[in-house]
């Protein structure tokens, strides 16, 4: 037997067992901004929960926000230091109140990646330009406002600030999910916590899989879950990733809070959103398929879109929506081109929209469903802003 083979059966075995005897991927620890007595002592909660004494049928309004939604395959690639987010975050937009950004692949997924230590540091340097990037753009709004109102013969007041925090921020493997708020939101956010599962080799490792992450705003729950599934462009492998969605939904659960009756499973949130590099292809010929890219004939190409026929089937996608796509799709590009991959080269990657946003039940409004044109990586960007209702107890509820 060759030596190489030998160490590889006699190592492999040991690594894998490491990996999940000694670090399992459920961990629910996470980072944040807001480090609290309450989560110090492993009580996952920024803020207190709705006092018991108010009656369970307490008037309840309804507010609005607006949130931001992006999933990115970086495909390993490590942020440079003058990395610019300012187009990917839509920062001249100015408006949202929560940022949810899910990353696929911000390590290469190789066999020392998957299976050693987390490389933390790159989530951290991708949190530290996010950082950076939504603050500037409220510091030079907040500038420009006051000089306006020098100029209006108006005082400069005082303003709470309205910078942008991170309550959640967690890293498996190569999938990365970091969610920010104003920070005049914080108050009203509570019991945030991760589930991770992975899919990957062996069925569980986390090359593939999915982060999900949990918090409540006010009274209303929020899901979101960044996946990584399957790859492959055979037919069969549709099952594959279909496989893989069951397992999300059926694996993936939340720490249960016995003071509150909060929910679980992915399903039973309030306001459930799906996102990631989905790897679903386009099942036609590849000569047909760039043809009809090249002549932008987006809704046939749809129509024999992989997920597009999930999502009519129903199955495991019943309920799940998805906003109409008017972009091109997303993958495979040269690096640093706008020219899709294969067309110079033996190794033949056929386009598809690989990279896509879903959404579950009520009080969910989609206004707006695009990708980025940033070149970092041989995915685009894909961009979703949702106009979100929040239950929140109503004023006489506080005197009741």
């Amino acid at each position: 037997m060759p030596e190489n083979q030998k160490f590889g059966e006699i190592i492999w075995p040991r690594l894998v067992a490491n990996k999940l005897l000694r670090r399992p991927l459920g961990s629910n620890r996470f980072v944040a901004d807001f480090p609290t007595v309450e989560k110090l002592l492993g009580v996952e909660c920024l803020v207190e929960p709705t006092s018991p004494s108010r009656p369970l049928d307490a008037q309840k309004d309804t507010l609005k926000y607006k949130v931001f939604v992006s999933t990115w395959n970086v495909g390993g690639v490590t942020p440079t230091d003058d990395l610019n987010l300012e187009d990917w975050l839509d920062i001249k937009n100015n408006s949202y109140d929560i940022y949810v950004l899910g990353f696929q692949e911000i390590v290469p997924l190789s066999a020392k990646n998957v299976l050693g230590p987390e490389k933390s540091w790159i989530s951290m340097k991708w949190n530290s330009h996010i950082r950076e990037t939504l603050n500037k753009s409220l510091s030079n709004n907040k500038r420009r406002e006051e000089s306006k109102l020098e100029k209006d013969g108006g005082s400069r007041e005082k303003r709470s600030t309205r910078d942008f925090r991170c309550i959640i921020s967690k890293q498996m493997v190569g999938i990365f999910a970091s969610v920010w708020v104003r920070s005049d939101l914080w108050p009203y956010i509570h019991h945030p916590s991760v589930s991770c599962i992975g899919c990957g080799v062996m069925g569980c490792l986390g090359n593939k899989g999915a982060v999900s992450v949990r918090f409540c705003l006010h009274e209303t729950s929020f899901c979101f879950v960044c996946c990584h599934l399957a790859s492959g462009g055979k037919e069969r492998d549709v099952l594959l990733r279909n496989s893989d969605v069951m397992d999300i939904f059926s694996r993936t659960s939340f720490p249960c809070v016995t003071s509150m009756d909060l929910p679980q499973k992915i399903l039973d949130h309030d306001r459930i959103i799906l996102l990631g590099d989905l790897n679903y292809r386009i099942s036609l010929p590849e000569p047909k398929t760039r043809l009809l890219v090249d002549q932008r004939k987006w809704n046939i190409l749809l129509e024999q879109d992989q997920l597009r026929c999930e999502l009519s089937k129903g199955g495991i996608f019943e309920g799940w929506h998805e906003g109409l796509i008017t972009f091109s799709p997303t993958y495979k590009y040269y690096p640093n081109s706008d020219e899709y991959y294969g067309t110079n080269c033996s190794k033949r990657r056929p386009p598809a929209w690989c990279d896509r946003i879903l959404w579950f039940g009520e009080g969910l409004k989609q206004t707006r469903y695009d990708k980025c044109d940033s070149r970092l990586s041989d995915h685009r960007p894909v961009q979703a802003v949702f106009a979100v209702e929040v239950e929140v107890l109503g004023k006489l509820s506080f005197f009741l």
